[in-house]
């Protein structure tokens, strides 16, 4: 009696670490692997080969890195490092001699071979269909659409141009195709993303930019919230405020603005006058009076002094900024600062950072105080077994941001539903609200494999 086996599949696992941008570059990457008949594998003792999507931009997050490197190769599979981290390739191999690749970002192809080259080809029965906007590592009610790789900036603390290179869009007709697929799959928010989204287009010298990609969004239909981050604060901001008061994108701006101290500023390479973006704050909110903004800043940046710190905490206080993030400055190899003298001790970084933070606190509680008794529009991220839901409103963002709890829906609601509630509670970053009703709608087609 004749006995047939099963060809073997290579199985592959994943670890993608860092920012939303390399959360995009895995799910690309899955994407490839899964069309090509690749499976994948969560626990990685049973994989053939483990991928570590890494990041390398500030020491935390190589060390994270790294760790994740340890925890990969314990498990005994070949383990293929590749992202920002694997473009410092002798860092690596310093650290870990024994991986079997080191992989700089944006080279899918290289790593698509090295696997092959590793466990083999799978079987061709063992393609799978995967649609055109790829697999989503995110809950499946939102995504993160990537609209350029790259920068043309050259900040003194950052090395991503050198990382990922200069900048390099998409054009309008690929990225509204991916826009597309998403809103089939039943995806009610899109969040844009790139190193600097206002830069979008500048590279095809064409007068393409990100307004007009904002009007190829605003046909979207169904009109999906939509939601635009790392906004580098340059003029064209100003323009995007009106679509964000018409609806066309979520009353939500994510400007990472670094540092108020001009002094410290300029030794940053951005944008200097803070006067000047007070103003335009103010401006913004008397077009859009509802917008949310969020930054980020940068305590003990070397030669910060006991001045500039103020500088920066007078302007937070005014600012009123809706959500901070705060990061104690960090050497970041490769990058210009770590040559400037003046370092400011880690202990007085961190003792910033948390002042600031308390300033925000109390600034975020004072703001969301004000939303008792108002209701919003949310989407449902989570729903328990006990039925408490986890939602947001358009003023908050997935992760960064704070969250919504009802204890008590009404009726059947599930994870990515839009629905109306009312706030009944605030601590300095969440809120407790009552649900009035579910107003989701049903005209989107579900997405079907195959």
């Amino acid at each position: 009696m004749s006995t047939s086996t099963q060809p073997h599949i290579p199985r592959i696992g994943v670890v993608s670490l860092g920012c939303p941008k390399n959360l995009v570059d895995s799910q690309r990457l899955i994407s490839a692997l899964l069309a090509m008949g690749y499976k994948l594998e969560n626990d990685f003792k049973d994989a053939d080969v483990v991928l570590v999507n890494t990041c390398g931009f500030i020491e935390p997050a190589v060390e994270e890195s790294f760790d994740a490197i340890y925890d990969a190769q314990s498990q005994g599979a070949p383990v293929v490092v590749m992202g920002c981290l694997g473009a410092q390739k002798d860092k690596v191999l310093a650290q870990y001699p024994d991986v079997a690749a080191v992989i700089g970002p944006g080279r899918r192809a290289t790593v698509l071979r090295t696997v092959e080259e590793l466990v083999g080809k799978p079987p061709a029965m063992a393609r799978q269909s995967v649609p055109s906007s790829g697999v989503l590592l995110t809950p499946p009610h939102y995504s993160y659409l990537k609209i350029a790789e790259g920068c043309r900036h050259h900040c003194s603390f950052c090395i991503i141009p050198d990382l990922r290179g200069s900048l390099r869009s998409r054009s309008i007709a690929n990225i509204m195709a991916e826009a597309r697929d998403l809103i089939a799959r039943n995806v009610r928010e899109i969040m844009i993303i790139a190193q600097d989204s206002s830069d979008y287009g500048a590279d095809f010298k064409d007068g393409t930019n990100l307004l007009k990609l904002c009007d190829a969004l605003a046909t979207l239909q169904p009109h999906p919230w939509i939601r635009l981050h790392y906004v580098y604060p340059s003029k064209i901001v100003d323009d995007l405020i009106p679509y964000m008061r018409d609806g066309v994108i979520v009353p939500y701006l994510d400007v990472p603005l670094q540092h108020a101290s001009p002094r410290i500023l300029k030794l940053m390479k951005r944008p200097g006058n803070i006067e000047h973006t007070l103003e335009r704050i103010n401006a913004w909110r008397e077009i859009c009076p509802d917008i949310s903004i969020r930054s980020n800043f940068i305590t003990g940046f070397p030669s910060e002094t006991d001045q500039d710190f103020n500088e920066l905490l007078d302007f937070v206080q005014k600012a009123r900024l809706d959500r901070v993030g705060t990061f104690p400055y960090s050497d970041v190899e490769g990058a210009q600062a770590n040559d400037f003298e003046g370092a400011v001790p880690e202990e007085i970084r961190q003792e910033r950072a948390q002042i600031l933070m308390e300033l925000q606190e109390q600034i975020s509680k004072e703001k969301l105080q004000q939303r008792i008794g108002h209701t919003y529009d949310m989407i449902v991220d989570h729903v328990s077994e006990e039925g408490v839901m986890v939602a947001r409103t358009k003023y908050e963002a997935p992760d960064i941001d704070g969250i919504v709890n009802i204890y008590e829906p009404q009726g059947d609601v599930h994870e990515g539903d839009i629905i109306r509630a009312t706030v009944i509670e605030s601590t300095a970053h969440d809120m407790t609200a009552v649900m009035e009703e579910n107003i989701t709608p049903r005209t989107h087609i579900p997405f079907k494999m195959g």
